[in-house]
């Protein structure tokens, strides 16, 4: 049994059920078949290539797992995350929509990208705030598609994040509060001075762009079950932040799948996790304070809205992993565990796969989590090093 060094807690959601159907209203925020527009969208991007999904079958078999696979994003677009996907796929969606109301058509995507509304696109700024890579998609996407950018940032973002947000153009800003402060910050000034906001979390008042960052990820998600090649997990571990990722996950696999769906394990870290919380209480829950974690992207003390409406019923087990598992997995990737190929993990990526592998290792934890030696679990690696001089420095 390999060992990765940390502690878990657990909380079993007692409203999740393997025989519920996939309701209208959860379809709505997302589904296989309002996905596949994003799909087709999305390959059509330059430089568009699939991501790989590795299977380790050396930690696997050490951790007695029948398969582990990782879905490796690292190098998604040259941007080194999933949210690659999301933001950047909003932001042409945005583009289009108020276009459309301008110009009295909706212009394509291939339009967007060669320039033919050039002028017109000029003129709107897009806006977000941001732990870093969903602001970098935004930014990216601003600069392929050709508009303003403004990015705002808390104070526990690092400088190398924000820098890199800059060199795509964007304007990025600094405030002294934690993120769910600059989420507030962005939505009141780009409602002052006319932009567009693109969020990844749902708040009141503001629900629907949020549907498309997660269809965007949904890209990822459908590579996945390609890749798989017919075999469907038995259990997802995946990263929880406001809920994003984690609804997009449940939800199109519980669309895909229906009862045949694997069991879905949220990984938060202890001083934020909203998600947990909300489960504990049954309506979402607000964490305060500094959030203060290594995983910076999952630094988020308030539930999405719309991720809440489908991790209500489709989260299964909630989880909060300890921060010294982080470095110690990141560098169990790096170096590549034994026959297992080496990959480059950020400090978001991890927390799925050090939870399954920690959680194996315990009987409680593999009683209550279901896990066995006929357990096949997906992880999702959400990142790369998308902090250079801080991976060096937990890596090595």
């Amino acid at each position: 049994m390999v060992k990765i060094n940390g502690s878990l807690t657990h909380f079993a959601n007692p409203k999740a059920d393997a025989a519920l159907a996939y309701s209208d209203a959860q379809k709505d925020v997302i589904c296989v078949a309002k996905a596949e527009e994003a799909v087709t969208d999305i390959k059509s991007w330059p430089a568009y290539r699939q991501t790989p999904l590795h299977a380790l079958n050396a930690l696997a078999a050490a951790s007695s797992l029948k398969n582990i696979w990782y879905k490796d994003e690292s190098q998604r677009f040259g941007l080194k995350s999933f949210k690659a996907l999301g933001g950047a796929f909003a932001v042409a969606r945005q583009l289009q929509s108020v276009l459309e109301q301008k110009l009295g058509y909706r212009p394509t995507t291939q339009q967007l990208l060669n320039g033919s509304l050039k002028d017109e696109v000029a003129e709107l700024v897009v806006s977000c705030a941001t732990d870093g890579n969903h602001g970098r998609s935004v930014a990216w996407g601003a600069q392929m598609f050709g508009c303003g950018c403004v990015i705002y940032i808390h104070r526990d973002v690092s400088e190398g994040r924000k820098q890199a947000m800059e060199a795509f153009g964007a304007e990025v800003i600094r405030i002294s509060g934690n993120y769910d402060d600059s989420v507030r910050q962005a939505d009141s000034d780009a409602k002052a001075n006319g932009r567009i906001i693109v969020s990844d979390t749902s708040y009141e008042g503001y629900m629907e762009i949020p549907k498309d960052v997660a269809l965007g990820y949904t890209v990822m998600l459908a590579e996945i079950v390609e890749q798989l090649d017919g075999e469907i997990p038995s259990h997802v571990f995946v990263q929880g932040g406001v809920g994003g990722l984690a609804s997009a996950v449940a939800g199109y696999f519980w669309d895909l799948w229906g009862d045949k769906r694997p069991t879905v394990v949220i990984v938060e870290p202890e001083q934020a996790n909203c998600l947990q919380r909300s489960a504990e209480e049954g309506k979402t829950v607000v964490v305060e304070g500094d959030l203060d974690t290594l995983m910076a992207g999952l630094a988020c003390g308030e539930v999405s809205a719309l991720a809440w409406e489908i991790l209500a019923t489709g989260g299964d087990h909630f989880l909060t992993l300890s921060e010294d598992a982080v470095p110690e997995t990141m560098r169990l990737l790096a170096q590549g565990f034994e026959s297992d190929p080496a990959i480059e993990a950020g400090e978001s990526a991890v927390p799925g796969l050090a939870a399954a592998v920690i959680a194996r290792d315990s009987e409680d934890f593999s009683a209550k989590l279901g896990l066995t030696a006929d357990s096949q679990v997906l992880v999702i690696g959400t990142e790369g090093a998308t902090d250079p001089e801080l991976y060096k420095q937990l890596v090595g």
